[in-house]
């Protein structure tokens, strides 16, 4: 399958032909199990609630049993009682979810071709800033017609242009070795280059 190559103006340059795994059949239950799987594993699963052991009050009986008109109560750090203890509250727990490597790479290349079904794939010739400057980046996107809208940028290891671009909003740079289903899934429009595609085509096609 071939598509478009824009330059940095957004003027179209020429065509490439894409590698295979742009045409993979998408399947939602293995995507929707990757993006889940992937949500899970950015949890700290740090949350925590005392019990009604942990809670710090006197083990004194409040009231005695009989005679005052109260309902029955033996300590104030009931469930029951204001800032007592909490009923089956969450705990620490961890909660990673292993996912193999065939299902990652298979789910991304089903991200891929789900994006390009979409018309959301751009390919640019190169990315590449002169100077390390938010503005460069927000005429890029001008160029290409896509402002105000979520962007990954799927390229080559680029320090310069990944500092330029940390202040524009929804816009994420991520080099393609890293990148997974869930960020390509995430993003309105995906944006990459040749060099990218090459260099992920070989990992993709294993």
């Amino acid at each position: 399958m071939e598509t478009i190559v824009y330059d940095a103006k957004g003027q179209e340059k020429g065509r490439i032909e894409l590698p295979a795994f742009f045409c993979t059949e998408v399947s939602g239950v293995l995507l929707h199990e990757v993006t889940t799987a992937y949500l899970s594993n950015q949890r700290f699963g740090t949350h925590k609630t005392k019990t009604r052991g942990e809670v710090s009050f006197s083990g004194a009986k409040p009231w005695k049993q009989k005679g005052t008109g109260n309902a029955r109560a033996g300590q104030r750090n009931s469930p029951l009682w204001r800032k007592g203890g909490i009923i089956f509250g969450p705990q620490p727990r961890d909660y990673y979810t292993k996912m193999s490597k065939q299902k990652k790479r298979l789910s991304l290349s089903m991200a891929f071709s789900a994006q390009l079904q979409k018309g959301n794939v751009i390919v640019v010739d190169s990315v590449k800033v002169d100077e390390v400057k938010t503005k460069k980046v927000v005429e890029l996107l001008r160029n290409l017609k896509v402002e105000g809208q979520k962007i990954i940028f799927a390229i080559s290891n680029d320090i310069n242009f990944k500092v330029a671009s940390r202040n524009v909003q929804n816009v994420v740079v991520e080099n393609i070795k890293n990148i997974n289903a869930y960020q390509v899934l995430w993003a309105d429009k995906l944006i990459t280059t040749p060099e990218a595609i090459d260099s992920i085509k070989k990992r993709q096609s294993l």
